[in-house]
C-alpha cells in the first residue's frame, strides 16, 4: 500500500512557474528533431525559408532565454492528484496553479506576454499577469501529484473546430475536408490533436491532451500501426501533408509533423470528433511532485540543435519603408521576398476597434497617428528585458483585421504586415485600393526583434501589447503575400504544391 505524501504548495508553485518559463523558450528535442528531418526534404523555397527561420528563432531563443514567439499563450495544466496525497495547504489547486502563472510571467528576468482578457464578452481587460490558467484535474491511485502543462497560442486555439458525425461517416474525410478551411493562422508546420468519442466535453479535452504527447510518427511509420488508432495516425498524417499547405500556408510537403489522437467510448447514435491543431511554438512539460520537493526540468544542449541558419536571400529586394511610394509597390510580385529597413506602425485588434470608434463618433485621431504612405505591422510585442528594443515581436494572424480593411485603406495605408491569409474581402480591398500585403514567418518572433532597432508607442498606451507602437526596423524579413493585383501566395502555394505531391 502506498504511504500518505504531504506536497508543500510553495514547492508546488515553484514547479509550474519554473515550467512556464522554461516552455517559453526551449522547443522539446522530438519537435525540433521533427522539424529538422522536415527541413532537409523539403523541396519548396518559401517553406524551407521558412522552416530554417523557425528553427534559427528556436536556438536563438533558447540561448538568450526569451519567449520563441511573442504570443506566449493562454495556460493549461492537467493535473492528476493520487489518491493518497495531502496538501498542506488551504488553498484551492486553481489558486496554487494561478500564483505560478503569475510568478512566471512577471519574472523580470524573462517576462511573459501577458494575453488573458477578463469579460470576454464585455471590455475584455487584459488581467496583466496571464491569470486564470485553465486547470482540468483527476484523482487517481498512488501517492503523486502528475502535472502536464501548455502555453496555447490564440492563432493554434481559435482554429479548433468540433463536429458529432453520425456512427456511419467518415472521420479522415472529415478532419481531409475541415484542414483546408483553418488557413495557415494556427502556423504549419505542427501537430493535429484529435479527439474521439465520449461527449461533446471530452472529446475537446482529449484533443487537447492528445497535444502533449511526443512526437513518433516516424517511428510508428517503420514500425507500422497495432492498433486502429495507429492505422488512422498513419492515413491522416498522409492524407494531410497531401493537401500541399505546407510551412506558413505557402505550400509545402509538410503540413503536420504529427497527429495525435486519444478516444473514449461514446453513445451509440453519436461520434464526436474534436481537432485542435499545434502551432510551431509547441510549448509543454511534464513533470511528478512526490513530496520531496520541487522539480527543476533538465535544459536541452545547444548541440540538439541543427546546423542550421537562416540568413537573408541575397535576391531579396531592399525597401526604404520611409521613401515609399504606391508607385513602387506595383512592381512587386506575389511570392518575392524583401527586406524593409525604416519606420512602421503596429496595430492589433483592439487598435483597430478604438480607431473605429473614433471615426464613428466623428472624432479625430491621435496627432501622432498618420497612416498615410505607411505600413501597419499586426504584432503585440512582449515587454523588453534589460538592454532590449522590444521583447518578440512576431506577426499575429492577418485575416482577424480583414473587417477593417476597407477603413484602413481609407486612411491611406499603402500595406499590412501579418501571419497567413487574407480573406477575399480584404483581398478585393488590396486589389482595389492597389495595396499590398506581407507575409511575416509565425514563430520566428525572437529572430524578427532583431531587425526592431526602435520602439515607442505613439497611441492607445492603455491597452499594453495591443497599443499602437512606431518601430524603426533594419532588413526585416518579409514575403509579398498579396500583390497589387490580388494574387495570393496562400492560394497559389498550396495549389501548386498539391499537384506536386499528387504526380
Amino acid at each position: 500500500m502506498n504511504t500518505m505524501t504531504i506536497i508543500n504548495p510553495d514547492d508546488f508553485i515553484q514547479s509550474l512557474a519554473d515550467a512556464l518559463q522554461y516552455i517559453s523558450y526551449y522547443h522539446p528535442k522530438d519537435y525540433i528533431d521533427a522539424l529538422a528531418l522536415a527541413y532537409e526534404k523539403e523541396p519548396s523555397p518559401a517553406a524551407k525559408d521558412a522552416i530554417a527561420q523557425i528553427l534559427t528563432n528556436s536556438r536563438l531563443s533558447a540561448i538568450n532565454h526569451r519567449p520563441m514567439c511573442q504570443d506566449t499563450g493562454i495556460v493549461v495544466v492537467f493535473i492528476e492528484v493520487g489518491m493518497q496525497v495531502q496538501w498542506n495547504t488551504e488553498q484551492s489547486l486553481e489558486a496554487l496553479v494561478n500564483q505560478a502563472v503569475h510568478l512566471a510571467y512577471t519574472n523580470p528576468d524573462n517576462i511573459l506576454r501577458a494575453s488573458v482578457v477578463a469579460d470576454p464578452a464585455g471590455k475584455r481587460q487584459n488581467t496583466k499577469d496571464n491569470t486564470p490558467a485553465v486547470v482540468h484535474t483527476r484523482l487517481v491511485k498512488g501517492n503523486k501529484v502528475t502535472v502536464k502543462l501548455a502555453a496555447k497560442g490564440g492563432g493554434s486555439e481559435n482554429k479548433a473546430r468540433f463536429k458529432i458525425l453520425n456512427p456511419s461517416q467518415n472521420l479522415v474525410a472529415w478532419v481531409s475536408e475541415t484542414l483546408p478551411t483553418l488557413g495557415a493562422g494556427w502556423c504549419p508546420p505542427g501537430m493535429l490533436g484529435i479527439g474521439i468519442g465520449g461527449s461533446a466535453e471530452k472529446a475537446m479535452l482529449l484533443a487537447k491532451e492528445s497535444l502533449l504527447a511526443p512526437i513518433n510518427i516516424h517511428q510508428l511509420q517503420e514500425q507500422g500501426a497495432n492498433n486502429r488508432i495507429e492505422e488512422l495516425r498513419l492515413e491522416l498524417y498522409d492524407k494531410v501533408n497531401a493537401l500541399g499547405i505546407g510551412a506558413q500556408g505557402l505550400g509545402g510537403m509538410t503540413t503536420v509533423l504529427d497527429v495525435k489522437i486519444l478516444d473514449y467510448p461514446t453513445h451509440a447514435a453519436s461520434l464526436p470528433v474534436a481537432l485542435i491543431p499545434n502551432c510551431a511554438a509547441t510549448r509543454h512539460a511534464h513533470f511528478s511532485l512526490d513530496g520531496s520537493g520541487a522539480v527543476s526540468l533538465s535544459p536541452p544542449k545547444i548541440e540538439d540543435w541543427p546546423a542550421i541558419t537562416w540568413r537573408p536571400d541575397t535576391q531579396a529586394k531592399r525597401v526604404d519603408l520611409d521613401s515609399i511610394s504606391q508607385a513602387d509597390i506595383t512592381h512587386w510580385q506575389a511570392g518575392e521576398r524583401l527586406l524593409l529597413t525604416g519606420h512602421l506602425l503596429t496595430g492589433r485588434d483592439a487598435a483597430h476597434k478604438r480607431i473605429k470608434q473614433l471615426l464613428e463618433n466623428k472624432q479625430t485621431l491621435p496627432k501622432n497617428l498618420n497612416f498615410k504612405q505607411r505600413f501597419l505591422y499586426y504584432v503585440g510585442p512582449v515587454d523588453p528585458v534589460k538592454d532590449e528594443v522590444v521583447g518578440p515581436a512576431g506577426p499575429t494572424t492577418a485575416t482577424r483585421m480583414d473587417s477593417y480593411m476597407t477603413m484602413m485603406a481609407d486612411l491611406g495605408l499603402l500595406g499590412t504586415i501579418g501571419k497567413a491569409e487574407r480573406g477575399q474581402q480584404a483581398i478585393a480591398v488590396i486589389k482595389a485600393k492597389q495595396m499590398v500585403y506581407l507575409m511575416a514567418v509565425g514563430g520566428a518572433a525572437y529572430l524578427v526583434s532583431q531587425a526592431i532597432k526602435q520602439s515607442k508607442v505613439v497611441a492607445f498606451a492603455d491597452l499594453g501589447m495591443e497599443a499602437i507602437y512606431e518601430f524603426y526596423v533594419e532588413d526585416m524579413p518579409v514575403t509579398v503575400a498579396v500583390d497589387t493585383h490580388g494574387e495570393s501566395v496562400h492560394q497559389t502555394g498550396p495549389a501548386k504544391w498539391q499537384t506536386v505531391i499528387m504526380t
